[in-house]
This record gives structure tokens, sequence and C-alpha cells, in this order.
């Protein structure tokens, strides 16, 4: 199984629900996919359970994967509840991450930021994601780790789509160097307060989101 070009699908798949091209409540049929995109139904298969875990479609059983869009009240309490994971995260991993995870951070950095060098928006999600994940990591708490993961999935079709306005890259890595900072500081506080603001949407970035969502 070709992964990789699962997650190809995956991602262009995406793109058509934001667009549009995907309503709500539409039956993602397997072997349409199939011919549309040129593969066997096995990519086709792993790419719709990439968007069944990123909670952009759902399976049911014995009818299909159909497109489920989250309305904008439910996509900004969801935002707020991984804002406030990711600022319970910091403020452990502040006193928790060991050195050799701060280096896996630096070294995510250093991996964003050829990601915007490159103007790789892919690149760049993938890499970011991996950064947070050693935050979770490091917190030493498997619990918040998990909720933590398991929210990111349900949000990452709309983070990656927010890494797209124009200026959110850089802007996101300023904040990155600032997370660092303060976990390298052991600053508690300064810790959560930062990665609280990195990952809230408000205001003018979420009606953006919203219209790039709805087409």
């Amino acid at each position: 199984m070709d992964i990789r070009r699962a997650d190809k699908i995956a991602e262009t798949l995406e793109q058509l629900v934001f667009s549009g091209t995907f309503r709500d409540g539409e039956r993602l049929d397997e072997v349409k996919l199939a011919e549309q995109f040129s593969v066997s139904r096995t990519p086709i298969r792993e790419a719709l359970q990439v968007l069944v875990a990123g909670g952009i479609a759902e399976q049911i059983p014995r009818r299909g994967v159909f497109v489920r869009q989250p309305g904008p009240v439910q996509l900004m309490e969801m935002f707020e509840m991984m804002a406030e994971l990711e600022a319970a995260c910091g403020r452990l991993a502040a006193t928790r991450i060991s050195e050799e995870g701060l280096q896996q951070l630096i070294a995510a950095n250093d991996r964003c930021q050829k990601a915007i060098e490159a103007n790789d928006h892919a690149q760049y999600y993938a890499e970011n994601e991996k950064f947070h994940q050693i935050i979770y990591h490091g917190t030493a708490n498997g619990y918040l780790e998990k909720q933590a993961l398991r929210l990111q999935s349900k949000l990452r079709a709309y983070r990656k789509m927010q890494l797209r306005f124009r200026g959110r890259m850089v802007q996101s890595m300023t904040e990155h160097r600032e997370i660092v900072e303060a976990l390298q500081a052991e600053d508690a506080e300064q810790a959560a307060k930062v990665l609280r603001c990195h990952v809230a949407v408000q205001g003018e970035k979420f009606h953006q989101l919203m219209a790039n969502f709805n087409g």
C-alpha cells in the first residue's frame, strides 16, 4: 500500500471538500474516486480513512464514507479547546521536557524554516505537527498527550488551511521561536500563553477560515 500516495489523495480530497466540490452529507464513492485518480481502491480507502481521522468525513457501517463538515460554532469550540490543551501542554512541558526533547523541538523548527524558504505549505504543516507532538510528549502526562493528539488529528485539515493565509507561515514560525524560548527558560506561564495564542483562531482569521471552508 502506497501510504504517501494515499496522503496526497487525501490532501486533494480535503481541498475538494473545502472548495465545495463535495458537499456536507455527500457519499465519497471509492470506485468513482479510484477512476478519477487512476489508482486502485486500496489507496482511495486509505485516503478516506485519513479524512475520517481528520474529522471531515464519517464512516457509516455498510453505507460508506460521507462528508461531515462541522458548523462554525462547533469548529470555533474545537479550536478553543485545542488552544487550552496546548496551553496546558506548554505549562507542563516547561518543567518536564527533557534536553533531548528540546533538541528535537529545535530540529523540527529548523525543518519548518526550510519549508518556508521552499514555500511548501504541506511540508511546513507536517513539520509543524511534529513540533507540537514533541511538546505533547514533553508533558510526561500520557493522558493529556493522548487527548491533544486526538484533537490535533480532528483539526488537521483546518489548521493546514490556516497556513495558506498570506504571511501566516512566517508568523507561525516567529511564534514557534517564542515557544522554544519559553520552554528553554522553564517559564511555564509564558509557554502556556504563547501556545494558547499560537493555536487560537479568533476574529478575522476565523472568518477567513470559514470563508475558505465554505468555498
